[in-house]
C-alpha cells in the first residue's frame, strides 16, 4: 500500500494495493501490523460503522469531547469529499483542515486520528461510507464545529448542502474555545 502524507500531522491518504482482472477485484482494506508499520496507526480499532447518504447530504464536523475518536475513513459505493480539522491542543495546524475526494472506484482511505473534527459531504447521487473507530461512539460526548465556519475556510464542493437540524446550530471554533471541555484535548504525537 501507499502512504500519502497530507498537510495535517499523523493524518494520512492510504492507497491500498488492488489487485483486479475481468472478474473483478480484491483488496486489504485493513491489516493491524502493515497498517501500524507503514501508516503509524497504532491505536486499536473497537467499532465499525456504515451510512449511506445521498447527494449533498453534509454529515459533520463531529468529534468526541472526552474521548476522541480515531477514524479509517473509505467509501464502498459512489464519492464523497472528506475533511478533516485538527483540533489538537498545541498542534501547529490547529483549526487548519485537510480534504480528500474518497470513491468506490479509487479505494483510498483516509485516517482521521483522535483530536480532530471530521465530517463529508455526498458529491455522488448515493454514497456509502464505511468507517472504523478507536474508541466507541458515546452520544453523551458528542462535540462538533459548524461546517462552514469562515475561520477555518473548507472549501467544500457543495453550496447549498443538506444538513442534520443538529449540524444546522453547530458553534463555530472560536465558539468552542470560549466554552471550557468542548474540544478534544488530544495532544500532538511526536513524529
Amino acid at each position: 500500500m501507499k502512504v500519502i502524507q497530507t498537510t495535517l500531522a499523523d493524518c494520512v491518504i492510504i492507497e491500498p494495493n488492488v489487485f483486479g482482472d475481468q472478474r473483478g477485484f480484491f483488496m486489504e482494506t485493513f491489516q493491524a501490523e502493515r497498517y501500524k508499520t507503514d501508516a503509524g496507526i497504532e491505536q486499536a480499532f473497537v467499532q465499525d460503522n456504515h451510512s449511506r447518504s445521498t447527494q449533498g447530504v453534509l454529515r459533520g464536523l463531529h468529534f468526541q469531547k472526552t474521548k476522541p475518536q480515531g477514524k479509517l475513513v473509505r467509501v464502498t459505493q459512489g464519492e464523497v469529499f472528506d475533511v478533516a480539522v485538527d483540533l489538537r491542543d498545541g498542534s501547529p495546524t490547529y483549526g487548519k483542515w485537510e480534504g480528500v475526494y474518497l470513491t468506490g472506484e479509487n479505494h483510498l482511505q483516509f485516517y482521521v486520528p483522535p483530536g480532530f473534527a471530521h465530517g463529508f459531504v455526498v458529491v455522488s447521487e448515493t454514497a456509502d461510507f464505511q468507517y472504523k473507530c478507536t474508541d466507541y461512539y458515546d452520544p453523551t460526548d458528542e462535540g462538533g464545529i459548524l461546517w462552514n465556519d469562515p475561520e477555518i475556510g473548507i472549501e467544500w464542493p457543495v453550496a447549498s448542502p443538506i444538513l442534520s437540524d443538529k449540524d444546522k446550530v453547530l458553534p463555530t471554533l472560536s465558539e468552542l474555545t470560549r466554552s471550557p471541555r468542548t474540544a478534544p484535548t488530544t495532544e500532538l504525537t511526536d513524529q
